[in-house]
């Protein structure tokens, strides 16, 4: 699985072969065909696996301690790492490839950018009340923060050891409140 998502984040489902992934994996092809009997069934396991991942993710941010502030700091740190890029590349192909199978097409369609803003909404709210986040509309500044940190993703994943992944207290300036 390790190795398909590698493969899948770098090349999408077009340009993947079940050859790549399990020489990725150090398996034969024909192992990797005893449990998955075809790349669309794998590649929509992990987009099942991906939503279901980033889903339980963003939720438990409100186990986390600290304040909403705090609470968002430690979920950006857990998004912008590598593990979390090759989901979100793997997803960003779900999303805009033109061959994907339709079982990953309707799981795609079920778990919207709406999804992700009606579990984070509460927690915005409520640093807006305490005075940390900027009083804008919470759907807007949370389609901000999703957005800023799917474009980081996409440029870093490329692998450019010129690119320096920008600190989370800088990403996240435009949602603190100003203290003038």
């Amino acid at each position: 699985m390790e190795a398909a998502l590698k493969v899948f984040a770098r090349r999408g489902i077009i340009g993947t072969k079940m050859s790549m992934i399990a020489s990725e994996a150090g398996v034969s092809t024909g192992l990797l065909y005893r449990y998955f009997d075809s790349k669309d069934k794998l590649f929509t396991t992990l987009v099942q696996q991906a939503m279901d991942e980033s889903i339980v993710g963003i939720k438990s941010i409100y186990q986390l301690p600290g304040s909403p502030l705090d609470k968002i700091k430690m979920l950006t740190t857990e998004i912008l790492n590598e593990g979390s890029q090759l989901y979100f590349m793997l997803m960003h192909h779900a999303r805009t490839s033109d061959e994907v199978p339709i079982t990953a097409k309707k799981l795609i369609e079920e778990n919207t950018m709406k999804t992700y803003i009606d579990i984070l909404e509460p927690l915005f709210i409520e640093g807006q009340k305490e005075g940390e986040l900027a009083a804008d509309p919470p759907c807007e500044l949370i389609s901000c923060y999703l957005s800023l940190l799917s474009g980081l993703m996409t440029l870093n994943i490329q692998g450019d050891e010129n690119y320096q992944m920008p600190k989370v207290d800088l990403l996240l300036r435009f949602i603190i409140r100003s203290s003038s």
